[in-house]
């Protein structure tokens, strides 16, 4: 590209847009990488560090926590400094964080770097809607949601296979160790290059919500405070919770130690049954949120999403070892259905003002990072308690009756999941 077409498109905000939105999602995919990282990760981190399924759970669950409770102050910090700044900041702390992470010699040691990426990473996907919210108009919304979310499924289908190959030749502190040397250059590109709105950036306004002033500190907390009293985002939250929240722990913790143990196959032969989540997750978002710009149809496609999200989950907890071609089908089913439940991100947008867009969307995107944090140590909790003590290679090996359990707790999950999607659309029109 010459200087003078670099030009153009650098003084064209339709076209500088993507370069930026580029930036904060390189740094996402980071995000979703290491918060899935710990399926491939589990019998070198179990090995290396002695830990039981309870502990490895609560190491892989320690990220959401944090994630979790991070999201609504990540929201205010966002409408009230700004998304460059708020994902700069969370990419660095994620990034040394993971370093960190890759020198650990003690369980205690992961676990607090653990929870640090976890704390870096939390900044970053708010400050990304919230970037959309400026540069991107409201009929455009949706889509970009959908590929933002899409941006985390790339990471995690690189968490899959591709992960566990570099694992497997290069190890996995060498691999931590890279990965948060690549974070630290994008959170430096991404305070240098960013602008939160196009008139910050010189350009010519795109939304309305992009020509505005921040809140004060009192507006945010007026936002904040009739979000947490409305009880249509609490239903939001909650089917995001029973829904996100066990694909998540599925895809990033126990589905590759349950096809390794189940169907005898290896690590990186087991990854491409969660890569399979991962492409779905890739495949989904995007598609379901540019069929509902166009449409405006929602609510009816996440109440149908929930019933078949619960009914594959039953189909494992029913059988244990279905046709291997099943369990691919159910996780790649799991991973692209998260676009039918990105859909509640524009519909709980628009029932608040656009300077609010942090707080709002911060409020429910913890959700799902909250049920990331309790289910992985909960399946934990119940496959160790029908281990009969065997083990392989310092690994602990779990029953088939315990896996069926674990299957079983996603899907009463996902029995309330449809019971909020049913409410949301019964109350739709308040």
């Amino acid at each position: 590209m010459t200087a003078g077409a670099l030009r153009r498109v650098w003084g064209d905000p339709y076209r500088r847009r993507w370069i930026l939105w580029g930036i904060l999602a390189t740094a996402f995919l980071l995000v979703s990488l290491y918060r899935l990282s710990t399926a491939v990760l589990a019998a070198d981190l179990m090995r290396a560090l002695s830990m039981s399924g309870a502990q490895l759970g609560t190491l892989h669950a320690v990220f959401f926590l944090v994630y979790s409770l991070l999201q609504l102050p990540t929201g205010i910090l966002v409408d009230r400094f700004g998304p460059r700044l708020t994902a700069a900041a969370g990419a660095a702390v994620m990034n040394l964080a993971a370093v960190w992470f890759a020198l650990a010699g003690s369980y205690a040691t992961a676990l607090a770097a653990r929870f640090l990426i976890g704390l870096g990473g939390s900044l970053i996907f708010v400050a990304v809607l919230r970037f959309c919210a400026n540069w991107y108009r409201p009929d455009e919304f949706g889509t970009m949601s959908g590929l933002s979310f899409a941006v985390g499924g790339a990471g995690g289908l690189l968490a899959t296979t591709p992960l566990a190959v570099v694992v497997s030749a290069a190890g996995w502190r060498t691999t931590m160790a890279g990965l948060g040397a690549a974070g630290i250059a994008v959170a430096v590109a991404l305070l240098i290059l960013v602008r939160d709105t196009p008139s910050e950036a010189g350009l010519a306004a795109i939304t309305e919500a992009s020509s505005q002033d921040r809140p004060s500190t009192a507006e945010v907390g007026r936002y904040a405070a009739r979000v947490l009293s409305d009880r249509w985002a609490w239903a939001v939250a909650l089917l995001l919770y029973c829904t996100g929240g066990v694909q998540l722990t599925l895809i990033g913790l126990w589905g590759i130690p349950y096809v390794v143990q189940v169907y005898d196959v290896s690590v990186t032969t087991a990854s491409t049954i969660t890569l399979l989540g991962g492409l779905g997750t890739a495949v989904g978002p995007p598609a379901f949120g540019w069929l509902s710009d166009r449409t405006g149809i929602r609510t009816p496609v996440v109440v149908a999403a929930t019933l078949v999200h619960t009914a594959a989950l039953a189909t494992i907890a029913a059988v244990g070892d279905p046709p291997f071609f099943v369990v691919g089908a159910v996780f790649l089913t799991l991973g692209g259905l998260v676009g039918a439940f990105v859909l509640t991100y524009p519909m709980v947008r628009s029932r608040y003002d656009d300077r609010a867009s942090g707080v709002a969307l911060g409020a429910i995107n913890g959700a799902s990072f909250f049920g990331a944090a309790t289910f992985p140590t909960l399946m934990g909790t119940a496959l160790d308690a029908y281990w009969t003590g065997e083990l392989l290679d310092g690994v602990r090996v779990y029953t088939m009756t315990g896996y069926r359990v674990a299957f079983a707790i996603g899907a009463v999950a996902g029995v309330i999941a449809i019971g909020c999607a049913t409410w949301l659309h019964r109350t739709a029109g308040e």
